[in-house]
């Protein structure tokens, strides 16, 4: 009973100051907020990056002449290194298909493609490509049939389309057999890929496929370094063909055992990592920025208990006169800093989930509750409740109840 009494007086207290003690729990809620959002935030993107990371496809890695994830100028790094040309990724496609399966691509983005009066918004993606495209990627074909090396040997004006392409020009008609116009060339309709979806707000449902010798046709080869993708028949083959498909592509490169490499390779595991450490960065730092914020936080929880302490300082002469003891004030006055933390940070939680997940929405993120991240954050506010309302809450309990009661 004496512990229940404790704690009404308690939340009487703070209901008897509603704008003071709203205001001090404003202050732990800006900071579980910046931090529990930004986690949510980065929790949703690093999901959404390990569940559909669909930039390779399964067992794959690249080889390329510029990173694929760079958060820095790649020009001024990687600009002198020399183009993979199209006779460099022939020789190694020969030399790595033994052991496995080697996609050739290059690929113009913002092309607008025309069948008769219709016609797609200029952002379709134009890739030319071999006949081991489909599978290096994960894609299927719903219809038709897909590239064949035959295509690609004679350069045939065929295509593969996409399903968004599909609904734009074929939404009530077969598309198979039909003619398409990109840049002034003509394609014929062979297949339909499958629908795969979006990945991070970017449709890949919204591409045409041609073979890349008709692709070569249309643009030219000078000046253009192609991708090469290299699939393993497992995961646990993919570290061997890696190793493998490096001192293969510096044997095509022609480098000295004491050269560095002129090209890059990734893989998902490597892309995911180089997302993450990103991501980490920008969690750190809202990290740091919500200790200085709690902090100050905390400044403010002892500012207010210290004021309420000389406010009720004949409060506690009375209280002790009748009995109570110095535990019972030391309790009191704790229960009151440890309520406003966790206040606050209930109410930063909540706001930060949500605003983290709407945040995390406009990326295409998964949305998600940090479980951890929110029991971290109010154990933090408990401890900030404990720490800085420790000091009013002891001299609350220290004070003489003769000099309280004559307290004016």
């Amino acid at each position: 009973m004496i512990l229940w009494e404790i704690i009404c007086l308690a939340f009487s207290s703070l209901k008897s100051n509603k704008l003071r003690s709203a205001l001090t729990m404003l202050g732990i809620s800006i900071g579980i907020f910046t931090v529990i959002g930004v986690m949510t935030a980065v929790s949703g993107v690093k999901s959404k990056i390990q569940d559909g990371l669909n930039l390779l496809g399964a067992n794959s890695l690249q080889v390329t002449k510029f990173p694929i994830v760079n958060f820095s100028d790649p020009r001024e790094r990687f600009g002198n290194r020399p183009n993979i040309l199209y006779r460099d990724s022939l020789r190694f496609k020969e030399l790595m298909s033994p052991y496995a399966r080697v996609s050739v691509m290059t690929s113009r983005g913002g092309r607008q493609v025309f069948y008769e009066q219709e016609y797609t918004n200029p952002n379709v993606q134009f890739i030319g490509t071999d006949e081991n495209y489909l599978t290096s990627y994960g894609y299927e074909v719903s219809a038709g049939r897909p590239l064949s090396p035959d295509d690609v040997d004679f350069a045939r004006s065929v295509a593969l389309i996409g399903e968004d392409i599909r609904q734009r020009l074929f939404p009530t008609r077969e598309a198979i057999g039909e003619s398409i116009r990109i840049d002034g060339n003509t394609f014929t309709v062979i297949g339909l890929l499958e629908a795969k979806g979006s990945s991070f707000g970017q449709s890949l449902d919204n591409r045409v496929v041609v073979p890349i010798s008709r692709w070569f046709n249309a643009y030219g080869r000078s000046g253009r370094s192609l991708t090469i993708n290299i699939q393993a028949a497992s995961p646990e083959e993919l570290d061997a063909i890696h190793e493998q498909s490096i001192g293969t592509m510096r044997l095509v490169r022609g480098l000295l055992p004491e050269d560095s490499n002129n090209f890059e390779t990734t893989t998902n595991d490597s892309l995911i990592k180089s997302f993450d450490q990103a991501l980490d960065t920008v969690a750190v730092g809202a990290f740091v920025i919500s200790a200085i914020a709690l902090l100050a936080a905390g400044v403010g929880v002892m500012n207010i208990m210290l004021v309420s302490v000389t406010e009720r300082t004949r409060e506690i002469g009375v209280r002790k006169s009748l009995g109570a003891r110095k535990a019972n004030i030391l309790t009191q006055f704790l229960l009151e800093a440890v309520a406003l933390s966790l206040f606050g940070g209930i109410v930063g939680v909540i706001v930060g989930v949500v605003g983290g997940n709407v945040f995390g929405q406009l990326l295409s993120a998964n949305v998600i509750f940090p479980t951890g991240w929110a029991i971290a954050g109010m154990v933090v506010c408990s401890g900030i409740g404990i720490t800085f309302g420790l000091y009013p809450a002891w001299k609350a309990a220290s004070l003489d109840p003769i000099e309280a009661l004559r307290y004016e």
